[in-house]
């Protein structure tokens, strides 16, 4: 009997079930977290809690009571709140319906939930308008593992005639405290992902993008929100969330007279006014968010552990290391430029050769920016044998091969160009205006869709050796318009747009699961999840300066892994900044993340050469903890005390890796101290120092100690002088 009640309850637990009008709480929890809802017959579904699970009896009910005389308003706020009745703040959805009324007044309809698997807890809950046929369905996903829970919504409708959806959040989440600190992200090419932190008064914050394309320049569509205290890294309540979307977006918080601040998530309302047939779906993207009460490391950690398993291509396997062409060999290169580069990075231990812009074009060669895009031919004058020569070459030297591509993007010079002039964006009758010297394809043409789709087959098609592909996108969108969108339908460029990339992105990995391609958008520019889902990493910035990678990172790695964040060792000075940095910190940076090499392998010289080689090989030891592993960080370096370090930690804490970088000078009298996080105390740990040049500089290198002593001494060492730094390889005994 207990058996069969036991397969009862599994069949259950994996079927979908709605609950109808008696309802009234609705519980979405991850293994951690708990978020509370309430929903009952003709009521607004109500927002009651979100924070660390609760046991036992939820009494939120019991302490409804009027607290705001001039409107009448429950304590509880709305959930999703829309346009109309006494709801004066920014709205989560805003709608002219057919008769021309303005207002909406959505209530509670109904929920069910469903396991989409034993991780992943699905709830839906459905919202209808008091009068007219609009429905709107909130769709939640519960990660129980990474304590990730995403939002988006679906609306539809049965009103005879067009409905103007004008905005349409993809969540809407609202908190009460004493105060609030919001983090936030900033930063154009080379400077990106430059975090901010302020507190919020009451009145209005908006971050947004309305560049349609690189829409993580110069914000970023992530958050970090603290209550009642800057953020810290290891104490306080901590709401985080990112967006996944690649196009416009907008985020806002607004905090009202009594205290309570609303955080109105999506896609930028701005000219994107969307005209909503009868029965049709319109589709929101996902809002990623994330609790922790213990402080902003948890959410990283969260957000890491989910990213690696549902937000990136391949994140279960380990990603090699490159040398990619451009910074060594710009567009001036022949097919003897090329081998050389393969063969000297062979010999450093490099695992694959990315050949980068400049490799295409007959009519108009690619010799610089200003000619050749589009027209996907190999260069018959530089590369004479074409690319699977160089491929093969490649493959013969143990490593695998790459190449460049930037397919949504035409020079005016190029035989596409002037082949398909209707494929190009464009605003009427108006000046296309160039952005480097190029022009920006329409994907919401179903032809442009197709052309992309077959620009990437055919590059691939060159070469069976083609393993990686680097995706670049170097502008955004102005003037916007397209010559495909019907007139009525101008405003919807900004979605389809974005839709219709995605829609090529997942015919290029029906194809082709098993290529890796790189997220690169002039650096930086697309570091969010909507398109990291269809890649295997990003490149974080253009900027390979290692003083200025450590605060690009450091935001960065925030929200996404150090597996995604490809960081490459380039020459001295460096080419961005003129900044001349030690070879040493140079890989002591670049080894935080995905490490790779950005550089003519044969300017690296003597005890260089052989400094890199031995580097390369110490990475591929370390690299399962520094990909897959834990990140704990111990300072930052917006201290103000001019170091920063961090950690990362193996799951099963067996092994981790330690940074320490010195990014000011300190003078001769201070040091750096700090405690280790993430250990086992009940472990015995032998440190070794890793990437020594000249001596070491921990001076108990070698030494075991406790997991305990490590989190409750800590270590000692001298790097005083501005690029000195230290990694730290710790081992389980």
């Amino acid at each position: 009997m207990k058996k069969i009640f036991s397969i009862l309850a599994f069949i259950l637990s994996a079927c979908s079930f709605v609950v109808g009008q008696n309802s009234s709480l609705i519980k979405i929890q991850t293994d951690e977290t708990m978020m509370v809802l309430s929903g009952a017959t003709n009521q607004k579904l109500e927002f009651y809690y979100w924070g660390d699970k609760i046991s036992g009896k939820l009494n939120f009910t019991e302490r409804k009571q009027k607290n705001q005389p001039d409107t009448n308003d429950e304590m509880f706020p709305q959930a999703y709140p829309s346009y109309g009745e006494r709801f004066y703040l920014t709205p989560a959805l805003k709608l002219t319906h057919v008769d021309g009324v303005l207002t909406t007044d959505l209530i509670y309809d109904k929920h069910s939930m469903r396991n989409i698997d034993s991780n992943i807890v699905e709830t839906t809950v459905s919202l209808k308008d008091k009068i007219y046929p609009v429905y709107v369905d909130l769709i939640f996903k519960a990660y129980q593992k990474e304590n990730i829970i995403s939002q988006s919504v679906k609306i539809r409708h049965e009103e005879k005639g067009i409905l103007n959806v004008e905005n349409i959040a993809s969540s809407y989440l609202p908190l009460h405290a004493k105060s609030y600190y919001l983090t936030h992200f900033s930063g154009t090419w080379a400077h990106e992902m430059q975090a901010t932190e302020e507190k919020l008064n009451r009145g209005i914050k908006v971050i947004e993008s309305k560049k349609g394309v690189r829409a993580t320049q110069a914000e970023n569509p992530s958050f970090i929100l603290s209550l009642d205290t800057p953020m810290q890294e290891d104490a306080g309540e901590i709401y985080a969330g990112s967006l996944a979307w690649s196009g416009n977006y907008k985020l806002s918080f607004e905090v009202d007279e009594t205290g309570r601040l609303g955080i109105t998530s999506g896609i930028n309302p701005f000219a994107s006014n969307f005209k909503l047939n009868a029965k049709e779906v319109l589709d929101m993207p996902e809002m990623l968010l994330t609790y922790s009460s213990n402080g902003v490391g948890k959410v990283s950690r969260n957000f890491h552990d989910w990213a690696r398993k549902y937000g990136m291509q391949h994140g279960d396997k380990e990603h090699p290391i490159i040398l990619n062409s451009w910074e060594g060999a710009y567009f001036d290169f022949n097919e003897a430029t090329i081998t050389e580069m393969i063969d000297n990075a062979a010999k450093f231990g490099v695992e694959m050769f990315v050949l980068d812009d400049g490799w295409f074009g007959n009519k108009f060669p690619r010799n610089g920016d200003n000619a050749g895009l589009g027209d996907w031919q190999v260069n018959n004058t530089k590369l004479p044998n074409g690319i699977d020569y160089l491929a093969k070459h490649t493959v013969s030297k143990g490593m695998q091969f790459g190449i460049w591509i930037e397919p949504e993007m035409v020079n005016p010079d190029s035989e596409l160009a002037h082949k398909h002039p209707e494929w190009i964006v464009q605003s009427g009758k108006r000046d296309i205006l160039p952005m480097r010297n190029q022009w920006l394809l329409d994907l919401t043409n179903p032809k442009v869709q197709d052309f992309v789709f077959d620009t990437f087959d055919e590059v691939v098609s060159q070469s069976p050796h083609i393993s990686y592909i680097k995706w670049d996108a170097n502008r955004h969108i102005d003037n916007v318009g397209s010559a495909y969108l019907p007139k009525d339908k101008q405003s919807h460029f900004w979605y389809e747009y974005v839709q219709g990339l995605y829609k090529v992105y997942e015919r290029i990995r029906q194809k082709y699961p098993d290529i890796q391609i790189q997220l690169c958008s002039s650096g930086g520019g697309r570091v969010e999840y909507g398109a990291l889902k269809y890649h295997d990493e990003f490149w974080a910035s253009d900027n390979t300066n290692a003083l200025d990678r450590i605060f690009i990172q450091y935001g960065t790695n925030l929200f996404f892994p150090s597996i995604a964040t490809g960081s490459h060792v380039s020459t001295s000075p460096n080419h961005q900044t003129g900044m001349m940095i030690p070879l040493k910190f140079r890989f002591d940076v670049a080894m935080s993340g995905r490490l790779g090499m950005e550089l003519q392998p044969k300017d690296l010289i003597g005890d260089e050469y052989e400094f890199a080689a031995k580097a390369v090989a110490t990475y591929k030891a370390i690299r399962p903890t520094i990909q897959f592993g834990d990140l704990y960080r111990m300072v930052s370096p917006y201290s103000g005390n001019g170091w920063a370090s961090h950690m990362y930690v193996a799951k099963d804490k067996k092994e981790a890796v330690f940074f320490a970088y010195s990014i000011e000078n300190h003078g001769r009298t201070e040091y750096f101290e700090t405690k280790l996080k993430g250990l086992d105390p009940n472990k015995n740990y032998k440190v070794t120092e890793i990437n020594i040049q000249d001596y070491p500089k921990f001076t108990e290198n070698g030494n075991v100690f406790s997991g305990d002593y490590l989190m409750k001494a800590g270590v000692i060492l001298p790097i005083g002088n501005p690029f000195d730094s230290v990694v730290l390889q710790i081992t389980e005994q």
